[in-house]
């Protein structure tokens, strides 16, 4: 979609919502189906279109398209062409009846896909040296660790098989059942391993384990043979009609998901590269889901902290805790900012217990208090569950909608997730649009050719770019204002802004 998009924009074509059926059909329905052109088309014209595979074939006998017969490739094309007519007749106008979901489509998700275009094809440079070097390093480390872990079990066992970790963890070590599969065996899922670790050696080794071996498979191994042998860059590409709250997501590579927190995950930062000339700068929102949280609810507490620039989790241990800003302790300052964001996502108080490692009632009492202080929060959550049980979605505050099909389920834990789910949308989806609309206004600002400067990548809320050197100081300015200036919240959006020879420094 975005080559042919390009394309057109090249020789002139006017670009309308006619133009992306998909984006279409996503500005409807996030959520509740695929967006792909087949699923539609089966879905609203109950035809089942000719698949690619049909066409080219599958394993050892797949042919290229341009070895296919004329005649077929030509219906193929033809019957691409017809049904996304079709299926552009029978959605638009249920969009023109929601007005606030035609502004999502053609004011954000239409005008990004050249933004896109352009992020993709510019790509980004990396230091093949750094990750083979590192890759080599993760592999005697994840040596180092089955050793330990077989030493801990009394015996070699495949770390890769749930099946032989179940039988070392539960049936040799007699570790104790938290949670089973779908067919009675014990699970090891990571959220079992996460608590048993607190209790446990070996849980907690083969959490690390799992951990290097997926940055090994994942990163360092892999982003070396992505390399571009013509641009001499990876090209990852960005996905606008998968996740539901509306931020975008990556593949081929993923580089939504490089850990930050971690030594390893910011190893991998290190290999993307400034070119010769030019530094990376990374400029990220500060806060922005509790930001849009203290917007929405319009929490006076809340929102005096971010007026008067105080650190909000701070601000909330003093609240909570019953304490004066300056006697809040780090611990406390941990526990205040776990319950800020656990609250976001509709953390229970058994989740909060599990994070913190405290009792439930004492995590129940933090939660009580948080409650007491901003009354406004609480408020907000109760209207939100309502109106989301009563009409079935809920809306960012553009306007875009997350439907919840399982809102009003008999299930009593299928209800309480879904509540969850519309707690946090709103939130989460408010930032992936203001994020897009930023960077509208930031590639419009580029494109006017009067700095030497690139977007290259785009992660949740941060925004990635390779900038000369000698325009860092204005091209830094401008971006953060541009960013800060994507939408009018009552407390200010803040942008922070690095620079750096790699994405790891400048962040």
């Amino acid at each position: 979609i975005k080559y042919d998009m390009l394309v057109m924009q090249q020789h002139n074509i006017n670009i309308t919502p006619i133009d992306d059926t998909m984006l279409l059909s996503y500005a409807l329905h996030a959520g509740e189906h695929g967006q792909g052109m087949d699923e539609l088309s089966e879905r609203y014209l109950g035809i089942k279109p000719i698949s690619f595979n049909e066409l080219t074939g599958t394993g050892k006998s797949r042919v290229r398209f341009d070895e296919v017969d004329i005649e077929k490739a030509t219906n193929y094309a033809a019957e691409d062409a017809d049904i996304t007519l079709r299926l552009h007749r029978t959605l638009w106008p249920q969009l023109q009846e929601q007005g606030s979901l035609q502004d999502v489509l053609t004011t954000i998700e239409v005008p990004l896909v050249p933004v896109l275009s352009r992020i993709e094809r510019r790509g980004a440079l990396i230091s093949r040296e750094l990750l083979v070097q590192h890759s080599a390093e993760l592999g005697k480390r994840l040596q180092e660790l089955q050793g330990q872990a077989y030493d801990l079990a009394g015996a070699a066992f495949n770390l890769g098989s749930p099946k032989q970790l179940g039988e070392i963890l539960f049936d040799k070590l007699q570790l104790p059942v938290l949670k089973k599969t779908p067919t009675g065996a014990p699970s090891t899922a990571e959220e079992v391993l996460v608590e048993l670790a607190l209790d446990y050696p070996l849980p907690k080794l083969l959490l690390e384990y799992r951990s290097l071996s997926k940055l090994k498979s994942t990163y360092t191994d892999k982003l070396p043979l992505m390399v571009n042998r013509v641009t001499g860059r990876v090209h990852t590409s960005y996905h606008q009609a998968i996740a539901a709250t509306g931020r975008l997501s990556s593949s081929d590579p993923n580089l939504q998901n490089i850990p930050i927190r971690t030594e390893e995950g910011r190893r991998i930062r290190q290999a993307f590269i400034a070119p010769a000339g030019y530094r990376i700068l990374a400029a990220d929102y500060s806060q922005i889901e509790l930001r849009i949280m203290a917007h929405l609810s319009a929490d006076a507490g809340l929102l005096k902290a971010f007026k008067e620039g105080r650190d909000v989790h701070t601000a909330t241990a003093a609240e909570v805790f019953d304490v004066s800003l300056a006697a809040v302790s780090a611990e406390q300052r941990r526990k205040a900012k776990a319950i800020n964001f656990g609250l976001i996502y509709g953390m229970s108080a058994f989740g909060l217990a599990r994070q913190l490692h405290l009792g439930r009632h004492e995590a129940q009492q933090y939660i009580d208090r948080y409650f007491e202080r901003y009354p406004g929060v609480a408020d907000y959550m109760d209207r939100t569950r309502a109106l989301a049980r009563e009409q079935g979605y809920v809306e960012t505050l553009f306007g875009r909608r997350l439907y919840l099909p399982e809102i009003n389920a008999r299930n009593k834990m299928r209800a309480q997730a879904a509540e969850r789910t519309a707690i946090n949308a709103p939130m989460q989806g408010t930032a992936a649009d203001i994020i897009k609309k930023a960077m509208l206004a930031v590639d419009a600002w580029l494109q006017e050719g009067k700095v030497d400067a690139h977007m290259i990548m785009q992660v949740h809320d941060e925004l990635v770019f390779e900038v000369a050197v000698a325009e860092v100081d204005l091209v830094r300015a401008e971006i953060c204002r541009l960013m800060s200036a994507a939408a009018e919240l009552s407390i200010p959006l803040l942008v922070e802004a690095g620079v750096g020879n790699n994405w790891d420094e400048a962040h």
